[in-house]
């Protein structure tokens, strides 16, 4: 009999039950971190309240002097009953900018979870919530993976709410829109969407929208949660989305005409839909002077082609099409090789190999040893390796002038997929030489030209009819950029006079 998986399952509400103080205490049991305390209304003894709240969650001084104080202390709240009491406290009595109203055992758990204290009125039915969350969260510093030699210092950082008021200080246009949902059932993370209302596609908007509403998994603290399951297509090494830890790269995204999301613990945002030419892009092309920032685009460019095609050239000129050396360059490599009893196919394996394992050293190593164990290790590798006749000199800087060539592309996973397919090219230029690895180079153009991002092609701007509009491999001056890009249908394409 075959296994049929069952559903997912889902209980709606969450916690069945009444709103009521043994509830609670009872879904929080075995919970070091709960507390609660009894209250006096007003001081008066025979007007009690009950306080729930999560340790950790709250700030001592806030729940202790705008909440606390003011309700044992107020003449107004010690001669009303009950349920007049929870209407002065809503109405202001109590000194606090957020207060609601919960009318169901769910609404109460999370609020308590999200820094929020819930007082219990016996016999009213309901629960009145004030926020005296915590603050405590790390500091906006500098941004680490995309330095910043001209510009903005400051970048994302775990919190959800700090996060988007950076991008409200640079965007302080009204139309900035943010809508808000909820993924994981266990995390229960929070996850905010942003775009510009009257600039950005709508129907691009009701699309992320609609993925990311549509996420049902346990949690969605890791980036592979959202990057996975929302995208087009899973089954590519290729980023589908593109990402940045600086606000102000984060901000001109969304004037571009760009959706932004932003994932409560993550101190990043993504930027949808994700093109190829995002991923070449860097913080200082919008800093520097138009010039030299084309120039250094197209250096970019042409050290991946270099990083992905070097060592299978290598491969196949030597065994395939030894005609295309030079002939004093041919001399050089043969007598290098004389002594060498491995192909050269391993060769390059080998050392591509070796470079992989000592980049993964140094990336998971803390940050001095890394570095260190990143030099000594390609030094020692490398030198002894060419030293005990393993491997030839060439093949030493063949190798070394891919991996340094890779190191220039500004996105680390479209790195990454660029050292998978350079694997496959070495190997497919051992077999056919020039001819399998113009193949294989057919079949990796064909692959990224079907791939999307949210209806847009990938290869943009080098898909047909695209990159005219000032957003290609060069960095055209700002008063020539009239326009938005048209690939991503904005309402309004013009972005300047």
């Amino acid at each position: 009999m075959k296994y049929v998986e069952p559903p997912h399952p889902r209980q709606e509400p969450r916690f069945a039950g009444e709103l009521t103080g043994e509830h609670i205490r009872f879904l929080f049991r075995d919970c070091v971190d709960f507390g609660e305390r009894e209250v006096l209304i007003g001081g008066d003894p025979e007007k009690r309240t009950r306080v729930f709240f999560i340790q950790g969650q709250v700030r001592g001084e806030r729940l202790n002097d705008y909440v606390l104080r003011p309700l044992a202390t107020s003449l107004a709240l010690r001669t009303a009953s009950p349920k007049s009491a929870a209407r002065l406290m809503e109405e202001g009595t109590v000194y606090c900018q957020g207060v609601k109203r919960c009318r169901s055992l769910d609404q109460a758990v999370f609020a308590m979870v999200d820094g929020w204290a819930v007082f219990e009125f016996p016999g009213n039915g309901e629960m009145l919530a004030y926020f005296v969350g915590t603050e405590e969260k790390r500091a906006v510093s500098r941004p680490e993976n995309e330095p910043s030699l001209k510009g903005a210092k400051d970048a994302f950082v775990e919190s959800l709410r700090t996060n988007t008021s950076l991008v409200r200080r640079r965007l302080r246009a009204p139309e900035l829109k943010i809508t808000e949902s909820v993924v994981g059932r266990q995390s229960v993370t929070p996850v905010d969407i942003l775009y510009i209302e009257g600039l950005t596609d709508p129907e691009l908007v009701k699309e992320v929208q609609r993925r990311v509403a549509g996420i049902d998994t346990d949690q969605a603290f890791q980036p592979s949660t959202l990057e996975e399951l929302i995208v087009d297509e899973v089954d590519t090494a290729f980023p589908l989305l593109a990402y940045t830890e600086r606000p102000d790269r984060f901000c001109a995204g969304l004037v571009e005409g760009r959706v932004g999301v932003i994932v409560d613990g993550l101190p990043l945002g993504y930027l949808l839909p994700g093109t190829i030419g995002q991923f070449f892009r860097t913080g200082q092309d919008r800093s520097q002077n138009w010039l030299a920032a084309s120039t250094l685009s197209v250096l970019r460019y042409l050290c991946m082609l270099c990083s992905l095609f070097l060592p299978a050239w290598y491969v196949a000129a030597v065994n395939f099409h030894p005609e295309m050396i030079p002939a004093r360059l041919a001399w050089s490599i043969s007598e290098a090789k004389l002594n060498v009893p491995f192909s050269t196919l391993f060769e390059v394996l080998i050392m591509l190999l070796a470079f992989e394992a000592v980049q993964e050293a140094g990336l998971r190593l803390p940050g001095p040893i890394g570095q260190t164990a990143s030099i000594l290790g390609g030094l020692v590798v490398g030198s002894a390796a060419v030293e005990a006749a393993i491997v030839s000199p060439v093949v030493l800087i063949v190798v070394a002038i891919a991996g340094i060539a890779g190191y220039t592309v500004p996105s680390q996973e479209f790195s990454a997929a660029l050292r998978i397919w350079r694997f496959l090219l070495v190997i497919g230029a051992s077999l056919g030489g020039l001819f399998a690895v113009t193949a294989l180079t057919a079949v990796l153009v064909g692959r990224l030209a079907q791939l999307e991002s949210f209806g847009v092609p990938y290869l943009a701007p080098f898909a047909p009819g695209q990159g005219k509009d000032g957003y290609g491999v060069l960095r055209w001056p700002t008063h020539r950029v009239k326009f938005r890009e048209a690939i991503l249908h904005t309402r309004n394409r013009r972005r300047q006079g």
